[in-house]
């Protein structure tokens, strides 16, 4: 299944621009320090300037406090903030793909498979697939990436809740690349004594992971066989000309 075969790609290469230099030189032109006010304002800009607690349902797995204080640190307009987000993710792709050679090709692959996906229920999503696509190959991947990585977190908070989990529960079972479950929970906001992970928990949560696949698979179905093959290919080798060290 080509959703699952480029998962770990898309999760990791889609969000690695948000902790990168690019993404800090952002962060000062809104003039708050550190990283959760230009996080939700840059990538919760799409929403337009809206109340906190739209942000918070969107986002889904941060404490929602957390979401409002960031949220509302930021002055900036959440339509410059996301176009400056958005400038951050491209030039970071220039810089990080700049040995890739088969930018233009993936981009092209990855823009068809964004385009025929349904957006309903995905706000995030369909914000961000709605920002112009630039014409740089290498820059277009991470773009791309990005949105499909906001298809995949979107459709992923709706098998979470649908398999009886809460957020939470979640984070405490997945954690993230960078950190294991209780301190993934405490970057998104949440705070200590955190329930233990249960076998319950976990089974739902491995549940949620196939509904997951599942709902996204139908999104792939866009490309022909040879060509899901060649985004398989194509999405590994970008993974690993960026983020190996």
């Amino acid at each position: 299944m080509t959703a699952a075969a480029v998962k770990q790609q898309v999760l990791e290469l889609g969000g690695a621009f948000m902790i990168s230099r690019e993404v800090r030189a952002f962060g000062e032109t809104t003039g708050v320090a550190g990283f959760h006010g230009s996080y939700m304002r840059g990538r919760g800009g799409v929403l337009g300037d809206v109340d906190a607690d739209v942000v918070t349902a969107a986002f889904g797995f941060f404490e929602p406090e957390c979401v409002r204080a960031a949220w509302e640190s930021v002055s900036m307009p959440a339509a410059e903030a996301a176009t400056g987000y958005m400038v951050a993710c491209r030039e970071f792709g220039q810089r990080k793909l700049a040995g890739f050679e088969h930018a233009d090709r993936l981009a092209a692959l990855l823009q068809r498979v964004v385009d025929a996906a349904p957006s309903a229920g995905l706000p995030l999503f369909a914000g961000w697939r709605a920002l112009p696509v630039p014409t740089d190959g290498r820059a277009a991947v991470l773009q791309l990436t990005h949105v499909l990585r906001e298809l995949r977190g979107g459709l992923h908070l709706v098998a979470v809740l649908a398999n009886g989990l809460t957020p939470l529960q979640a984070i405490l079972v997945a954690g993230a690349p960078i950190h294991d479950g209780p301190g993934h929970a405490k970057f998104l906001g949440w705070t200590e004594p955190f329930e233990s992970v249960t076998d319950d928990v976990r089974t739902r949560w491995e549940a949620a992971e196939k509904v997951t696949d599942e709902l996204i698979a139908p999104c792939f179905d866009v490309l022909d066989e040879s060509e899901r093959d060649e985004l398989i290919t194509l999405m590994h080798e970008a993974h690993r000309v960026a983020l190996t060290r």
